[in-house]
């Protein structure tokens, strides 16, 4: 019975690991091999290797098209990214601390504000017309701001959620020790938080980052392109250069996974802290 029960987990775990590879590795393996091919070898989507590996002269031409336009998408998507995570953070904490600890008729009205937006989709003409009248937009500012807006229902519901399990003696006893409102929750709340906190910033700098549409609608121009608009570039209605188009997401690939192999542990340990809070 102990020899059938090894058997039937050793091929349970080796369905999974066929299931995962087909999964995320057998597609990751198509982009790399693509992007390392010829314009009319990659043109056929075989999933063979190139005959003439190519792989570093296509990224170079990429970083190279358009007076390095790959660059500037790449900059202007890491001030994007980590100005609207930072003010998520901070603004999505301090509204979840307030809704929290306040039982009033207006912490609830603002309670359903927030939870219609994860449920109303945004609008994107009137979106527009307030950013003209208030001059940001085509403005990394005024993608940010709408960043912000469109992600701090679901990072504030997070908060709201994770802060629920903090005792209000400890805000009591910080008061009577003198704190103000503020030094509260920056000095006592906050670091109790960095769970929540490492959960909003992995998933909305994911979700920022690999933002398609935030972009084209609000960030139009040549000087404010993203690294996801970047694929426009190799896209066209006759002719597609798709050895160039695949270097160039993984080029688009590469931050983020640089961003997972320094910050694993921290989003590990930050998940575990989470699962186990009592």
């Amino acid at each position: 019975m102990t020899v059938r029960k090894f058997i039937v987990s050793v091929w349970l775990d080796v369905t999974a690991l066929i299931i995962i590879g087909t999964i995320f590795v057998v597609p990751f393996m198509f982009i790399f091999l693509t992007a390392a091919k010829t314009g009319p070898e990659a043109a056929l989507f075989q999933f063979t290797w190139p005959s003439q590996f190519q792989f570093f002269e296509n990224l170079r031409e990429v970083l190279e098209f358009g007076d390095r336009r790959m660059l500037l998408a790449l900059w202007n998507s890491t001030i994007l990214t980590v100005g609207s995570v930072t003010l998520i953070v901070l603004l999505s904490a301090l509204v979840a601390f307030v809704m929290q600890r306040r039982r009033d008729r207006m912490a609830s009205v603002v309670n359903s504000i927030m939870l219609a937006g994860l449920i109303i989709p945004p609008a994107v003409v009137p979106t527009i017309f307030v950013l003209q009248q208030v001059g940001l937009y085509k403005t990394l500012i005024g993608l940010i701001l709408v960043e912000v807006a469109f992600t701090m229902p679901f990072a504030t519901l997070i908060f709201r959620t994770f802060m629920a399990s903090i005792p209000g003696e400890i805000d009591e006893a910080a008061i009577i020790d003198g704190a103000s409102p503020l030094q509260v929750f920056f000095s006592v709340i906050l670091p109790l938080l960095r769970p929540a906190i490492v959960t909003v910033i992995v998933v909305s700098s994911v979700a920022i980052y690999n933002d398609f549409t935030g972009p084209l609608y609000f960030l139009p121009g040549g000087q404010n392109v993203t690294a996801q608009l970047t694929l426009y570039s190799f896209i066209s209605q006759f002719s597609s250069r798709w050895h160039l188009l695949f270097a160039d997401v993984v080029i688009i690939t590469i931050p983020p996974l640089i961003m997972f192999m320094f910050f694993q542990r921290q989003i590990v340990s930050g998940m575990t802290a989470g699962a186990i809070k009592g």
